[in-house]
């Protein structure tokens, strides 16, 4: 790594969870450089602009994300079996994701649409890309006949999707993180018993 990738990276590193907590439009260039230490000029060397540095501290949460959740859906077992970890990788990592300011992903989706033409493309693309994944499991279930047949999977994998973005909106916007589990349990229960035969 030359030296400009690892200024670069140290600025992602630093500025990454400012951004996740205040947003690209609720950070400052003062918040950046007291996080990071350097010049308005060594920011603005490394990145062309604001928006390229919140696109690549978006990059950098959601590593964390993608990590975990292709670990859990490339697990090996039943259909079901990997919808169940990918419910337990939220239950596990809930507590850091609620101190670091929520879901990066649901965090850059409401600010990114209404500004940031660069990372909205990026969080749909996100969305999509997760919404895949979890039909993908959903139609090996059904194709092994441990799903039911008639179930929509798009459908499907959607709920899940914003039962669990809701669920990291309702602990965080009312501060109760135990409420979080409770929630994320009775999805699973709904998840279930709509795939089930």
């Amino acid at each position: 790594m030359s030296k400009a990738d690892r200024t670069k990276q140290f600025i992602i590193e630093r500025v990454a969870p400012i951004f996740n907590k205040k947003g690209a439009y609720g950070t400052s260039l003062s918040d950046i450089t007291t996080a990071t230490g350097l010049t308005k000029g060594a920011i603005y060397g490394n990145f062309k602009d604001k928006d390229q540095l919140a696109l690549a501290c978006f990059e950098h949460n959601l590593k964390f994300f993608q990590k975990g959740l292709y670990k859990a859906l490339a697990s090996t077992g039943s259909a079901w079996t990997k919808v169940e970890r990918f419910f337990q990788f939220y239950e596990d990592s809930f507590e850091q994701v609620y101190n670091n300011g929520g879901c990066a992903l649901m965090n850059s989706s409401v600010e990114a649409d209404d500004g940031y033409p660069l990372l909205k493309e990026r969080v749909k693309k996100t969305f999509e890309n997760w919404k895949h994944e979890l039909e993908g499991i959903i139609l090996e279930g059904q194709q092994s006949g441990e799903f039911k047949a008639e179930i929509e999977a798009s459908d499907v994998a959607n709920l899940i999707i914003a039962g669990i973005e809701g669920s990291i909106l309702l602990a965080k916007s009312t501060q109760n993180a135990r409420g979080f589990h409770g929630l994320l349990n009775h999805l699973k229960t709904i998840v279930e018993k709509e795939l089930k035969q």
